[in-house]
């Protein structure tokens, strides 16, 4: 007999619960707040209709294609007017026209790695409608905090220069912090998290020589606790959430 299906609703509740206990066990000096981005990838639409009735904004998807068809799509449009949807997959620069252009209510670009997606992001936000081009694009800088040739995200080393670029040649760009995914295989008894210790190290870095206090985007499903005691400021979840995707 199959266990009862737990609505999105309950799912939430429970997130959000686990999400507080974790911001208590912080230290005092981390008061700032913890953004949820619900991962909706591969998930119907009226799992998002139904998640942004129980108070969500923000939404993460990782392709391209799914996230222009969602957020086109004329129910969502009517039913989530304040939807934000965060783009938190692999972005190559040749993608990035599209997906600046077919995406309306594009909140943030979690994945930025390289100096070309980063031009291509901004110059096709300028040639955006000159009504839409006077805001601006939140992004993440994704670091390959793991140092493994086969995971996305820039080098650890070369994230100041980066850092740097995007403030000097991206002004539609708002640098919003430092963004990582940490290894799913870490045991937790025999301390913290390397990829998340290393991506805290950077943001002190960068908040000692430019005075700047990034976000930081870590955290998913099954690390969300840890990395929001650790410091996160916006958590990655979907299973936790949606369920497991089809």
């Amino acid at each position: 007999m199959s266990e009862p299906q737990i609505s999105i609703r309950k799912k939430l509740e429970e997130v959000r619960n686990e999400m507080a206990t974790a911001i208590s066990r912080r230290p005092q000096v981390m008061d700032f707040d913890v953004t949820l981005v619900a991962v909706s990838k591969r998930m119907p639409n009226d799992s998002i209709i139904e998640a942004y009735d129980c108070g969500v904004r923000d939404f993460g998807e990782n392709y391209l294609q799914e996230i222009v068809d969602k957020s086109n799509d004329p129910e969502i449009m009517k039913l989530c007017p304040e939807i934000k949807w965060h783009f938190i997959g692999h972005l190559q620069s040749n993608k990035v026209t599209k997906l600046i252009n077919a995406c309306p209510n594009l909140h943030m670009i979690h994945g930025v790695d390289s100096k070309k997606v980063a031009e291509a992001i901004e110059r096709s936000f300028c040639r955006k409608p000159s009504k839409e081009a006077e805001g601006c694009l939140y992004v993440f800088i994704q670091v390959n905090t793991s140092g493994e040739e086969s995971k996305s995200g820039i080098p650890i080393e070369d994230v100041e220069d980066f850092y740097l670029f995007i403030k000097e040649n991206c002004p539609h760009l708002v640098l919003e912090g430092l963004m990582t995914i940490g290894s799913p295989n870490h045991d937790l008894t025999k301390g913290p998290n390397p990829d998340f210790i290393a991506l805290i190290e950077l943001k002190k870095k960068i908040k000692d020589k430019y005075s700047e206090n990034l976000n930081l985007s870590m955290g998913m499903s099954q690390d969300f606790q840890h990395a929001i005691e650790l410091g996160s400021t916006y958590v990655r979840i979907g299973e936790k959430i949606f369920g497991k995707r089809k």
